[in-house]
């Protein structure tokens, strides 16, 4: 197993030697995505300003307070608390999100299904996964909001992080078919089936 230091935008290959069980941490820029702006990219029609290519990403609706504009919050929003969301219900905008916008990294909590599998090994990507309740910790990574785009959908913009040592965070997909997820579910219900086998009982 092996830790990574990227700073974004990272190349195809850097993502293709991401492997389960590694783990990463990131430097310099993150994006924050969640349902609302994806809906208005990929069912709407809206473009972002910001040049994701290469780039992470991260399911977050942050709590954000309102400030003036300085060196310290260039985007006139202060960063209260960063927490991730669950990654699922976004499996349909994973390839939409890394062929049109060239995206590489995802990070999320809980994992993501076979589509993303099947974008990852045809693109070259990784899913980064941060555990739930950990989003006071994860909001000392973040240096300053940088730029917001999309902000009539406020918290569902889409954000510019300015990061530092965003991690370490675990490789839980990868662009080679690896999945924690599924091994861990196909453990739990190889278990199931032995403790139901032992009481008599079937599915």
């Amino acid at each position: 197993m092996t830790h990574h230091v990227l700073e974004p935008p990272v190349t195809e290959a850097q993502a293709r030697a991401l492997k389960v069980g590694d783990t990463v941490t990131l430097e310099k820029t993150l994006f924050g995505v969640r349902d609302a702006n994806l809906i208005a990219m990929f069912d709407r029609g809206r473009k972002t300003i910001f040049d994701m290519k290469g780039h992470a990403v991260v399911h977050t609706a942050p709590n954000v307070r309102k400030v003036p504009s300085s060196n310290e919050c260039p985007s006139g929003y202060e960063a209260m608390c960063v927490g991730t969301t669950t990654s699922q219900r976004m499996e349909r905008f994973t390839r939409p999100l890394m062929e049109r916008e060239g995206v590489r990294i995802i990070i999320g909590k809980g994992g993501m299904g076979q589509g993303t599998l099947d974008a990852f090994r045809d693109i070259g990507g990784a899913y980064l996964a941060v555990i739930g309740g950990a989003a006071a910790l994860q909001t000392t990574w973040i240096e300053s909001i940088e730029e917001v785009d999309m902000d009539d959908l406020n918290p569902e913009s889409i954000w510019r992080f300015r990061i530092k040592g965003f991690g370490p965070l675990l490789v839980t997909m990868d662009s080679h078919g690896g999945s924690t997820y599924d091994r861990v579910q196909g453990d739990a219900k190889s278990r199931r089936a032995a403790i139901l086998a032992s009481l008599g009982a079937s599915d």
